[in-house]
């Protein structure tokens, strides 16, 4: 749900790149075209991390011999009664851009209208509701990494939120972040998003190291604090990324024919690629 439902990362992703893409006015209106944009870079980030802890959970139970290929002993038996079978049964494990109902994301989520205060009412609207979602898949979880992935996202979208709280109220004067936390739960609830409550990652955007970003520092900057219920400090532009983490290398299940039925000859042919380069 979080990367292919309505309010999931892919949503968030491809309506800020279109609205980046389609954007009016950019030299005249440049802060709020380089906040969208901002967080058009993160976003990628965001479906990634998703779609890394989705291949993790979903990967399905490791055979504890993975030389064993008979494939009549139904060694992925237990796959067939999670709640979307498409992961496994179509990516072999991995993720797929479809809902919690593996209905697949599609381009009518995308809202880019042209007008700038609609655009940004419209994210405004939609990290809410992805806040939302998050809460409620957070409930469903007691995995680890499923929770750790929401806690995380709900410290970075809680961002994007506020940020374009800011930008409606620098346009209209309506004071935006009133109306955050929505929907209203504290985060220090939230044990997993402490770590980065923490480091301050709720105070940060990024220009992604691109020099002309900076200025979205007129709108999430100049003054203004994090919201009430977060630990306080002023908000902040850090030129570049913020840290990478590692992600975890899949590894195959020959009964799943991932990479192959005898993954031994495909390993051998790799290799010998890499002896060529």
């Amino acid at each position: 749900e979080l990367l292919g439902g309505k309010f999931g990362e892919m949503s968030t992703l491809n309506n800020y790149m279109f609205q980046s893409f389609n954007f009016r006015n950019k030299s005249k209106t440049k802060p709020f075209y380089s906040l969208v944009a901002s967080i058009t870079a993160e976003e990628l980030g965001h479906v990634e991390l998703v779609s890394n802890g989705v291949a993790m959970l979903a990967n399905g139970p490791t055979p504890e011999d993975d030389h064993d290929r008979d494939v009549s002993k139904a060694p992925f038996e237990e796959m067939k009664d999670i709640r979307s079978a498409a992961s496994f049964l179509h990516a072999g494990g991995g993720a797929m851009p479809a809902d919690s109902n593996g209905l697949p994301w599609n381009g009518t989520f995308v809202f880019t209208t042209g007008n700038l205060i609609l655009d940004l009412l419209h994210n405004f609207f939609l990290e809410c509701g992805a806040r939302l979602h998050k809460l409620r898949v957070y409930e469903t979880l007691s995995d680890p990494t499923g929770r750790e992935v929401c806690g995380y996202l709900l410290v970075r979208g809680s961002v994007h939120a506020h940020s374009y709280a800011l930008a409606l109220k620098n346009l209209t004067g309506v004071e935006m972040e009133k109306m955050l936390p929505t929907p209203n739960i504290d985060l220090s609830k939230i044990p997993e998003s402490q770590k980065y409550l923490d480091e301050g990652s709720h105070r940060r955007l990024y220009t992604w190291g691109e020099e002309t970003y900076r200025d979205m520092a007129s709108i999430w900057g100049r003054g203004e604090q994090a919201l009430p219920n977060d630990p306080p400090g002023e908000l902040e532009v850090v030129h570049g990324a913020p840290d990478g983490a590692r992600i975890d290398e899949l590894q195959g299940a020959s009964a799943a024919f991932t990479s192959d039925y005898d993954p031994a000859e495909i390993f051998e042919m790799a290799a010998k690629l890499q002896k060529k380069m």
